[in-house]
Parts: C-alpha cells; structure tokens; sequence
C-alpha cells in the first residue's frame, strides 16, 4: 500500500517504513507527525482524491532535523563588471512513514 501526501508545497510518494526527507516542520525530534492532505492511495485498488481523500491520515515519526549541503548561487554579466556569489543551505526534517491509515 502507498500513498501520495502534499507537503511543503511539494507531492511525495510514501509507503509504510520509507525513510523521507521534507521542508522543515515545527515539531521536535522524536515525535510523531500526521499528515491529512493525503492525495492518492493506492494498493488493491486506487483512490483519487478531490483535491484530498476524505479520512486517510498517514503517520511518520520525526527522525531529526537537519541542513544540506551549501550551494553557491553565482551571477554574473559579461564586460560589465557584474558579479554576486551567494550561499544557500536549505532546512530539512526526516521522517521515517509509520502507517498508512485509511
């Protein structure tokens, strides 16, 4: 069984014990999490949402939340003397899926 849940502005497709990394959530390591906008689940047979399933919640536990690696946002114009360097490292939870409850 799997299902597709929104979070983060973004769609991530999860099953029972998958390991998944999300936008930063306000919870503190060790905790569970639910998540309701749940837009598909699928198994046996397949459940479209409109635009979300009515009573399916999927719950993850907080594994820890962490930073990824720095990237380097450069810019630059030709002949103008133009240049700007920028770092950015964006915020991550984890989550390990516990049960899909439909």
């Amino acid at each position: 069984m799997y299902a597709v849940i929104e979070t983060g502005g973004k769609q991530i497709r999860v099953s029972e014990g998958k390991v998944i990394y999300v936008e930063k959530l306000d919870v503190n390591a060790g905790d569970n999490f639910t998540f309701d906008k749940v837009l598909m689940v699928g198994g046996e047979e397949l459940i479209i949402g409109n635009p979300y399933v009515d009573g399916v919640s999927v719950d993850a536990t907080v594994e820890k939340h962490g930073r990824q690696k720095k990237i380097i946002v450069f810019k630059f114009k030709a002949k103008k003397k133009y240049r700007r360097k920028q770092g950015h490292r964006q915020s991550y939870t984890k989550l390990t899926i516990n049960k899909i409850n439909s």
